[in-house]
């Protein structure tokens, strides 16, 4: 019988936890009917662009001796590569020089990504398998992006062996500056835009004021009341 994908991750004793707290019925029920639900081992359309978009990730390893480690990897947007089907590459730049993740993947190659998208409350995870290659010129360059200021230094590639999306509960929106700065400029647009209207009519306001007070002796306190406005802050105080 052919196992399901689902036991990279779902080890007995991680079958064991859903049966004592109710939820392996259901995931036994789909990996009966074969269905693999959204557990995936290859490299979708909808995953390739999903990586695309992506301008960070979180690196799981372990040593020989079971200790984890979780490392933050950042560059530009797409710096994580879809090689093949099964395969990602990203290039590692130099650091703090610690080589924990390097050490790790030495003596224990299993490795599991995790990738997030704040702005959209969306999460991947990837199980696998992950290397270091030192030596592979022209690997390391396909990974590079000529205008990213870093050093590279060696290849991370990683052998996808299971992949499954989580929900959206509890992810909290977050977003980066880049995301956020056609809206911030929008923003400003509007309220120059809104600036100009109010100066505007508060010179017409003041016009109508004094040819009221002209008119009418009792007016100038009326139109003082009128025409007296604080100053306001350039742009709202919105840099």
């Amino acid at each position: 019988m052919k196992h399901p994908i689902s036991e990279i991750a779902f080890t007995p004793k991680v079958k064991a936890a859903q049966e004592k707290r109710g939820s392996r019925a259901s995931y036994a029920k789909m990996e009966e009917r074969s269905e693999q639900g959204p557990w995936r081992n290859t490299v979708t359309p909808e995953l390739r662009e999903y990586i695309a978009e992506r301008d960070s990730l979180y690196l799981g390893t372990a040593g020989a001796d079971g200790q984890p480690y979780i490392q933050y990897r950042g560059g530009p947007r797409g710096f994580l590569k879809v090689l093949d089907e099964h395969t990602l590459g990203l290039a590692d730049f130099a650091g703090n020089a610690q080589y924990i993740s390097l050490g790790n993947l030495s003596e224990n190659n299993k490795a599991f990504i995790f990738l997030m998208d704040y702005a959209n409350r969306r999460r991947i995870k990837i199980w696998g398998t992950a290397e270091f290659v030192e030596d592979d010129p022209q690997l390391l360059q396909k990974l590079v992006r000529a205008d990213y200021q870093a050093r590279p230094e060696r290849v991370l590639r990683f052998s996808v062996k299971a992949w499954s999306p989580n929900c959206p509960q509890h992810i909290k929106q977050r977003f980066t500056v880049e995301e956020m700065a056609p809206k911030i400029e929008k923003l400003q647009q509007c309220i120059e835009a809104l600036e100009k209207t109010n100066a505007s009519l508060t010179r017409q306001l003041g016009e109508a004021a004094r040819e009221l007070a002209a008119r009418d002796p009792s007016a100038p306190l009326i139109a003082s009341l009128l025409t007296e406005t604080p100053p306001a802050e350039k742009g709202c105080g919105v840099d």
